[in-house]
C-alpha cells in the first residue's frame, strides 16, 4: 500500500494520438513476459510489462459505434478498456477500468462481485454519447491467475470482440502533432497517469478527450481553465476508494482546431502539479 501511495501521490501527463487504427492488445516484447503466462492463458489474451513492473492488457471495445456531436468516437479515444496487475503470484493487485455498454453494467458487476473483484466506481466520460457508454472502474487483491479468470468471467458477458493482431505502419492522420505536443510541452508517450486523447476530425481539427488526475484543490483551477479554452468539463470523480491522497479524475470533451485546443489543455495542465516535458 505505501507504494501504491507513492505512485498516486503524483500527477503525470501521457499524450495519445487517437488515430484511425484501433487499439489492440500486443504481445509482450519484454523479457519479463514469460512470469506472466499463466496470467495471459486465465484471462485469453496478452498485454505489456510497464516501466514499474505492473502487467497490463488492453480492452477496447471496437464493437461498440458511439457518436458524440456527429463524431464516431474510435476506441483509442474514448473506449479503450484496460486492467493492470501489480505482480504475479498470490499477492498481486489488480485495477482496470471495464468500457460497458448499459445493458452489461448489471450483469459485469454481478460477476466480479462473485469471483471477489471490488467495483470502485461506476460512471460516464462524455456527455450526449449514443449509445449510451458506462465505465466500471475495478480493484481487487489476491492471486493473479484468480484475478485474472474473474475478468475473463466478467467480459464473457459483454459483446468484447477477440484481440487482434497489432496494428502496423503509422499513417497520417491529419492533424499538426508536432504542434500539439509543442502547445503541451509534453512528449507522445509517456503513458502515466492524466491522459490527453487527440482523434483527427478533418481540416486539422481534433475531437478531444480523457482525464485530469487531481488532487482536491487543483479541481477548480483546472475547470476554469478547460471552460476558458472552449473545453467542456463533462465528468468529476473518483475512481478509487482508499487512495492517499484522495484523487479527483476530470474527463473533458471538445472538438476544434487541434493545436488551439492543446494549448488549452497546456493551460489546464499549468494549474497542476503534473510534470513537465523537458
Amino acid at each position: 500500500m505505501n507504494r501504491t501511495k507513492r505512485m498516486l501521490a503524483l500527477s503525470f501527463v501521457t499524450f495519445i494520438i487517437g488515430c484511425v487504427s484501433q487499439l489492440v492488445a500486443q504481445a509482450p516484447s519484454n523479457e519479463k513476459s514469460g512470469e506472466w503466462q499463466a496470467v495471459e492463458q486465465a484471462i485469453g489474451r496478452s498485454g505489456q510489462v510497464q516501466p514499474d513492473g505492473a502487467y497490463k492488457l488492453s480492452f477496447p471495445r471496437s464493437d461498440l459505434k458511439v457518436t458524440v456531436n456527429g463524431v464516431e468516437l474510435k476506441p483509442a479515444l474514448a473506449l479503450g478498456g484496460w486492467v493492470a496487475f501489480s505482480k504475479p503470484g498470490a499477492d498481486s493487485m489488480i485495477m482496470g477500468d471495464l468500457v460497458l455498454a448499459e445493458d452489461e453494467v448489471t450483469p459485469v458487476m454481478s460477476s466480479l462481485e462473485r469471483n471477489g473483484v471490488q467495483v470502485t466506481a461506476l460512471h460516464n466520460h462524455v456527455l450526449h454519447e449514443s449509445p449510451r457508454v458506462m465505465y466500471m472502474h475495478i480493484g481487487g487483491h489476491g492471486d493473479a491467475v484468480k484475478l485474472a479468470t474473474a475478468v475473463k468471467e466478467a467480459f464473457a458477458l459483454t459483446k468484447l470482440p477477440a484481440a487482434k493482431a497489432p496494428a502496423t505502419a503509422q499513417q497520417d492522420i491529419g492533424i499538426d502533432t508536432a504542434g500539439i505536443e509543442q502547445a503541451l510541452g509534453v512528449p507522445n508517450s509517456m503513458g502515466l497517469a492524466t491522459a490527453l486523447n487527440f482523434q483527427p476530425t478533418g481540416g486539422g481539427k481534433a475531437a478531444i478527450t480523457g482525464d485530469f488526475v487531481l488532487i482536491g484543490t487543483e479541481v477548480n483551477p483546472v475547470i476554469q481553465a478547460l471552460r476558458s479554452n472552449g473545453i467542456e468539463v463533462t465528468a468529476v470523480h473518483s475512481h478509487m476508494l482508499d487512495e492517499e491522497p484522495r484523487l479527483f479524475f476530470m474527463h473533458f470533451w471538445a472538438n476544434d482546431d487541434a493545436v488551439k485546443l492543446a494549448k488549452g489543455l497546456r493551460a489546464a495542465l499549468d494549474k497542476t502539479n503534473s510534470q513537465k516535458g523537458k
